[in-house]
C-alpha cells in the first residue's frame, strides 16, 4: 500500500482511534485515557490521567494457564478513601483490557468493614461486574466494625474491552422510619483489595490500522516497555528518528511513562520496534526490500504471540521521514505494510505552542482540556470535577494578584438557604468556597428581588472570576472543584437524590497577561515541564550531545529523556538534533541536552567549571562558591532557597549507583541551558523512574539532582542566570526588590540628582537676580 500524506495542520480535527480489532483483551487502565491522534491540536482534547495515580510496574507470574496479574485499587485508578454512606452508597472500580491478552480467569479480593449500627436482615454489600452481579455479601454483627476479607470469583466471560466493578451498600440501621443521611449507614472499601486476573496471550493480525497498538495499549496503566532495535551502533541521523518515535510513545504513554530498552543486532522478546536501514541485518528476521520510506507490522519470528513495527528507509532521511509520518499520522496507515510516497512536515511550531500547555497567547476553555460529561456531576456525594492544567514553568507571576479563572457554573437551587457550597482547590491547595444559593433566599413572596433566576432544566446558572493563586499552580496542576450538598432530608424524609451540578466548559484560565522570565538552572522546571527545551513543542531549539562511542545505557536514557518531553508537550520531537561532544561548538544557539558518564562524555571534563559537580582526581565533588561569589550576592540581593541542601551537605558515590541531573548556563553562548544527565548501567533506571514517579520527581528541585536507587537529594547552586524578558518597568521593579543594598544607592542617587538640579536652579535663579 502507498500513502501519500501531510502532516495536519493546527486546527485539524483530531484523529480517532481505529476500533479495536482483536478479541476480548486484557490490560488495565482508565476509560478517558490519551490517544495518539491529537498532535495538530493547539490544545488537546483529551483529559490527562491524575497525576496522583503514577503507574506502577505490576509483577505478573508465570503460571500453566497463563500470567497473573494483581492489582490493588491505587493501581486501578481509585487514589482515594472509599467510604460509602446513606442508605445506597456506590463505588465504581473500572479495569480494561489489552488488545493482545485474553482473559481466562479472574477475582476480586475485597477487604471492607461496615458499621455495626446496620440490620443484618436489610443491610448487605453488593458487588456487580458491568451490571451483573456477581455477589451478595451479607453483614453480621458479631464481625461488625472489624476489617473482613472475602474473595469474590468473575465470570471471564462478564470481560470485555471496558469494564466497571462497582460495590454498593444497601444499609439500614431501623425498621422504622430513619434518616438516609444518618452518621451509622457506613461502609469501607479499603484500598489494598486487589483484582487478580489470569491473562493469555492473543495473536492478532498484521495491521497498521491499530496502531499504536500492540506496542502501547491506552487501556493499559502499567508503565510502557517498548524495546527499540537497531541493526549496529546508531549514528546522529538514526538516533533523530528514534527520538521521533519514543518522543511519540512517551506523550501516549502519559501518566504512566514510557522506557525504551535497546538492543543491537538481535531481537527480544514480546513487541519491538525495529530501525532498519538497507544495511541492517538482525539473526532469524527476513526484512523487506526497501524502496523508500514504509512502515510494516511482522509476526516476530521467536515469538509468535508478539508483533515487530519495522521503520524503514534507504537513508537516515528517509528513515526519519518514516517517523514523521508514524507520529503525525498514524491513523492514516492500514494493512501490514505501508509506503510513504510524499510527505510534508509541518511548519515549525511557536514558542509556548506545546499542545498540551496553557497557551499564553489566549484564553484557554476548560472544555478543551476535558469532555463535558467530566465537567457534570449529580447526587449529594458526587465525585470531584478534576481538569489537569499544564502551564508554561516559566510564568513570571510575581507581585500578580493570581492567575484569572472565569468560572460558569450551574447547579440545582436549594429549596433553602444552607452550607452547600462549590469548593476549588488546586491540588491538595484550598482557593475557596462559593456560596450554592437557593431558590428564594427571602421567602416566597410574589415579589422576591433576591430570586435567582431557574433555567429550563431546574439550575441556576453562575458566573464568578476568581483568582488562582500562583504559588499553588505549579508546571502540572490539578484544578480540583467539589459540590457539596447539605442533605436536605431527616427523619422519617426520603432524601431525593436530584441535585445536579456543572461546570460550564466555556469557563475560561487565562496567562495571556504574564511574560516569560525565570531564574536559572530550575531542575523543576526541567522534571515537570521539559523547560527549557519543551518551550519549542518540536524541540527545534534543542540538541542532544551523546558520547562519540554511546553505548546502549545512554541511548535508552536519551529515548527516555525524549519521551518525558513528549509527555510534557504531547507533541513529537520532530526537529531535535543529536551530535557528539566534538562537534557541539555548531549547537551553541541551542539548549543542550548531554548524557553520558563521568568517563565517556568529554565535555563533562571541559565544562567543569561551569558545572555544579566537578572532578577532583577520581572522586566527584559539589562546586563551592566563593567569598567574592557570595560578596556579589550581598550586593546585588541574590536570594537563596533555604528549602534545598547546601553543597557541604551532599556527596556522591564512586560505585556507579548514582545518577546526575544538573543543570547550568551554556558555555557556548548566554542565556542558553545545558542540562548534564550523568548516568551509567547501573544508575539509569534510576534516573528515569524518579522522572516517572510522583513522590520522586516533586524532589528534584535546584541546579543539581542525585537519584541513588528510590532516593532523591537536589541541590542549590551558586550560579544564577535568567531566561525570557521582563518589560522595562516590571524589570526595574524585580531587580530592585531583590538588592535593598542597590534600592538605596538608587534613593541616594536621585536624592543627590535631586539635590544638584535644585542647586543649579537655585543659581541661575540668584544669577537673574543680581541682574
Amino acid at each position: 500500500m502507498t500513502t501519500s500524506l501531510q502532516a495536519p495542520g493546527r486546527d485539524a480535527p483530531a484523529l480517532r482511534p481505529a476500533p479495536n480489532r482483536g478479541a476480548t483483551v486484557l490490560a488495565f487502565a482508565l476509560a478517558a485515557a490519551t490517544t495518539g491522534g491529537a498532535w495538530a491540536q493547539p490544545q488537546p482534547q483529551l483529559q490527562p490521567q491524575p497525576q496522583a495515580r503514577p503507574a506502577i510496574p505490576v509483577a505478573a507470574a508465570a503460571t500453566p494457564g497463563g500470567a497473573v496479574r494483581e492489582l490493588n485499587l491505587t493501581q486501578l485508578g481509585i487514589d482515594y478513601a472509599v467510604q460509602l454512606r446513606g442508605i445506597s452508597g456506590t463505588i465504581g472500580i473500572p479495569f480494561n483490557v489489552r488488545a493482545d491478552e485474553l482473559v481466562t480467569a479472574a477475582s476480586l479480593k475485597l477487604n471492607y468493614a461496615y458499621s455495626p449500627s446496620l440490620i443484618p436482615e436489610l443491610s448487605h454489600l453488593k458487588v456487580t461486574v458491568n451490571d451483573v452481579l456477581v455477589a451478595t455479601l451479607p453483614v453480621n454483627r458479631a464481625e461488625a466494625g472489624k476489617p473482613q476479607t472475602q474473595d469474590i470469583p468473575i465470570d471471564r466471560r462478564l470481560i470485555t474491552e471496558f469494564n466497571r466493578i462497582n460495590v454498593e451498600l444497601v444499609g439500614h440501621y431501623t425498621r422504622e422510619c430513619e434518616d438516609p443521611a444518618h452518621t451509622s449507614l457506613w461502609a469501607r472499601i479499603d484500598a489494598s483489595s486487589t483484582l487478580k486476573l489470569t491473562v493469555s496471550p492473543l495473536k492478532l493480525t498484521n495491521d497498521l490500522a491499530t496502531l499504536p497498538q500492540p506496542f502501547f495499549d491506552r487501556r493499559d496503566v502499567r508503565r510502557a516497555r517498548i524495546p527499540f532495535v537497531f541493526g549496529g551502533a546508531e549514528s546522529p541521523p538514526l538516533l533523530e528518528a528514534a527520538g521521533i518515535v519514543s518522543s511519540w510513545f512517551g506523550a501516549l504513554a502519559d501518566y504512566r511513562g514510557a522506557t525504551f530498552p535497546v538492543t543491537r543486532g538481535e531481537l527480544p522478546a514480546g513487541h519491538a520496534v525495529v530501525f532498519v536501514l538497507p544495511d541492517t541485518q538482525i539473526p532469524n528476521l527476513a526484512l523487506p526490500s526497501i524502496q523508500g520510506p514504509a512502515l510494516a507490522v511482522v509476526d516476530h519470528p521467536q515469538d509468535p504471540a508478539s508483533k515487530l513495527l519495522l521503520v524503514m528507509g534507504r537513508d537516515p532521511a528517509e528513515l526519519r521521514t518514516a517517523a514523521a509520518a508514524l507520529a503525525l499520522n498514524s491513523r492514516a496507515f492500514s494493512g501490514d505494510r505501508s509506503s510513504i510516497a510524499s510527505f510534508q512536515e509541518p511548519p515549525p511550531r511557536k514558542p509556548y505552542d506545546a499542545p498540551r500547555w496553557v497557551p499564553s497567547d489566549r484564553p484557554l476553555q476548560l472544555g478543551e482540556l476535558t469532555d463535558a460529561a467530566g465537567l457534570s456531576v449529580s447526587g449529594y456525594t458526587p465525585d470531584v470535577v478534576r481538569v489537569n492544567l499544564q502551564l508554561p514553568p516559566d510564568l513570571f507571576t510575581w507581585r500578580s494578584r493570581g492567575i484569572p479563572l472565569d468560572l460558569q457554573y450551574r447547579y440545582t437551587p436549594r429549596v433553602r438557604p444552607d452550607q452547600s457550597t462549590l469548593n476549588l482547590n488546586v491540588d491538595d491547595n484550598f482557593i475557596g468556597a462559593l456560596p450554592l444559593r437557593s431558590a428564594n433566599p427571602a421567602g416566597d413572596r410574589w415579589w422576591n428581588p433576591l430570586a435567582v433566576k431557574v433555567m429550563p432544566d431546574g439550575t441556576v446558572a453562575e458566573n464568578r472570576q476568581v483568582m488562582l493563586p500562583p504559588l499553588a499552580l505549579g508546571p502540572r496542576s490539578q484544578l480540583r472543584m467539589h459540590y457539596y450538598f447539605e442533605p436536605s432530608g431527616g427523619r422519617c424524609q426520603p432524601l431525593l437524590d436530584n441535585v445536579r451540578g456543572a461546570i460550564d466548559p466555556t469557563s475560561k484560565i487565562d496567562v495571556s497577561g504574564f511574560p516569560h522570565y525565570i531564574a536559572m538552572p530550575d531542575l523543576a522546571a526541567y522534571a515537570n515541564g521539559g523547560f527549557p527545551f519543551s518551550r519549542m513543542a518540536d524541540l527545534s531549539e534543542t540538541a542532544v550531545i551523546l558520547p562519540d562511542q554511546a553505548d546502549p545505557a545512554d541511548t535508552e536514557t536519551y529515548l527516555g529523556l525524549l519521551g518525558q518531553i513528549g509527555h510534557a508537550t504531547g507533541y513529537p520531537a520532530l526537529r531535535v538534533k543529536v551530535g557528539r561532544a566534538a562537534e557541539v561548538s555548531q549547537w551553541a544557539d541551542k539548549d543542550l541536552l548531554v548524557i553520558g558518564n563521568l568517563q565517556n562524555q568529554p565535555l563533562f571534563a571541559q565544562w567543569a567549571a561551569k558545572m555544579p559537580l566537578q572532578r577532583n582526581g577520581t572522586s566527584p565533588q559539589l562546586k563551592l562558591g566563593s567569598w567574592l561569589d557570595t560578596a556579589i550576592d550581598f550586593v546585588i540581593g541574590a536570594r537563596k532557597r533555604e528549602d534545598l541542601a547546601g553543597g557541604m551537605q551532599i556527596a556522591v558515590s564512586e560505585d556507579g549507583r548514582d545518577a546526575v541531573l544538573a543543570g547550568f548556563e551554556s558555555p557556548l553562548r548566554s542565556g542558553r541551558s545545558v542540562i548534564a544527565a550523568v548516568t551509567n548501567p547501573a544508575s539509569k533506571e534510576a534516573l528515569l523512574s524518579a522522572l516517572m514517579t510522583p513522590e520522586r520527581l516533586k524532589r528534584i528541585q535546584g541546579s543539581m539532582a542525585i537519584v541513588r536507587d528510590t532516593q532523591v537529594h537536589s541541590v542549590l547552586g551558586e550560579d544564577t542566570y535568567y531566561v525570557g524578558r521582563l518589560p522595562p518597568m516590571a524589570w526595574l521593579q524585580w531587580n530592585l526588590s531583590r538588592s535593598p543594598l542597590l534600592l538605596a544607592g538608587l534613593v541616594v542617587a536621585l536624592a543627590l540628582l535631586g539635590a544638584a538640579v535644585a542647586f543649579a536652579s537655585l543659581q541661575l535663579r540668584a544669577r537673574r537676580r543680581l541682574r
